[in-house]
């Protein structure tokens, strides 16, 4: 009787195990029809700091891979926990431990990563390209041999230093090339660098490119001097059953209005939206909301013309605008933050509680 009763017990608790996984089903284990496996509970992410991948944006977490992992966990019905990693060979060593589940961050999918991982998800093909200032004169780089006498400025150790050491020698040398400290610049400054004139030339990857051309506008990052390479996210090697899960997810996730949105609004959508606009000052006024900005700021002990000068700023006065990243009305009040000030999509422009809400946080 003893031998049964525990039988019993085992049994039952199999179908409550079993049934506990309904909803969270997501696969089976390679070359075991009878095993199964479910998305956890709480979904381990691994991801570094990058203008592509994840970012912190007027206290919002923000970045193309963090949006899709985000979207991946919410229709999974799990909860997302994300490490930021120092570096891809943490990341991969966190994938290795069984620390994180995911690495939502783009390995190149190379014979070398992948005898560590297992490569998922959105496939990504980037190149390296040159960032030079868009010209018409013979300043301007149309083929690679123009490299030749020029001066490149390039992260130290970095992968685009390489590739300029490389295309050096297959050119026979000559191009002068400057390596910059990476503690004290990242890519986006050299980017930046090369828009103010600082530096002539510099090399990142095409992602990265197209991005920071959202910024400036007066770049030109169509010559490539690379390879093209493959990349993707990646889970460890004996989890192929979550590596489908991905794949399966983010082939329907492509069809979506919501993804081609949400590469719209980090590749194509100007980060500098705004235009200036002249102001009169003939009337004794400054913007049509000077009442608003008057009271706002003598609540919070500003000089009115300092708040208003913010949302001039900010918007341009302008309540109607909605920013790449969704800071929305004349002090452009980002969603997580207007949400936690009381306000709704119903709300948020009005300038009244636009203006009211921003003078709260800056108090």
């Amino acid at each position: 009787m003893k031998a049964l009763f525990v039988t019993v017990v085992i049994f039952m608790l199999c179908c409550i195990a079993g049934q506990s996984c309904i909803g969270r089903y997501d696969g089976k284990k390679q070359g075991e029809s009878n095993v199964t496996f479910s998305i956890p509970d709480t979904l381990r992410v691994g991801t570094l700091y990058s203008p592509t991948s994840y970012f912190i944006y007027r206290e919002e977490q923000m970045g193309i891979d963090y949006d899709l992992v985000s979207r991946f966990a919410k229709e999974k019905n799990t909860y997302l926990s994300l490490e930021v990693g120092t570096s891809l060979a943490s990341l991969i060593e966190m994938l290795d431990s069984g620390k994180i589940d995911i690495i939502a961050y783009e390995i190149p999918i190379t014979a070398e990563y992948k005898k560590k991982v297992l490569p998922c998800g959105r496939e990504n093909i980037t190149h390296q390209v040159l960032v030079q200032p868009r010209k018409k004169d013979s300043l301007y780089v149309r083929d690679v041999t123009q490299l030749v006498g020029r001066d490149i400025y390039v992260e130290n150790d970095s992968k685009y230093q390489h590739r300029l050491q490389n295309l050096n020698e297959e050119l026979g040398g000559g191009i002068n090339i400057h390596s910059i400290d990476k503690d004290t610049l990242i890519t986006e400054d050299l980017i930046a660098m090369v828009s103010n004139g600082e530096i002539p030339l510099t090399i990142v990857d095409s992602d990265i490119a197209r991005l920071n051309k959202t910024y400036y506008k007066d770049l030109d990052v169509t010559l490539e001097i690379s390879f093209s390479q493959r990349a993707a996210w990646a889970v460890a090697k004996d989890k192929k059953w979550l590596a489908d899960s991905i794949d399966a997810w983010v082939k329907h996730d492509e069809k979506t209005q919501i993804h081609k949105n949400l590469l719209k609004r980090y590749f194509e959508l100007s980060k500098n939206e705004y235009h200036n606009i002249d102001i009169d000052f003939s009337k004794g006024q400054i913007s049509p909301y000077d009442a608003i900005f008057k009271r706002e700021a003598e609540r919070i002990g500003w000089d009115w013309r300092l708040l208003a000068s913010q949302g001039y700023a900010e918007s341009k006065f302008d309540t109607t605008v909605v920013s790449w990243a969704g800071a929305r009305g004349i002090m452009q009040i980002m969603p997580g933050t207007a949400r936690s000030y009381g306000l709704n999509d119903s709300n948020v422009a009005n300038p009244d509680a636009n203006i009211a809400a921003a003078a709260d946080i800056i108090k």
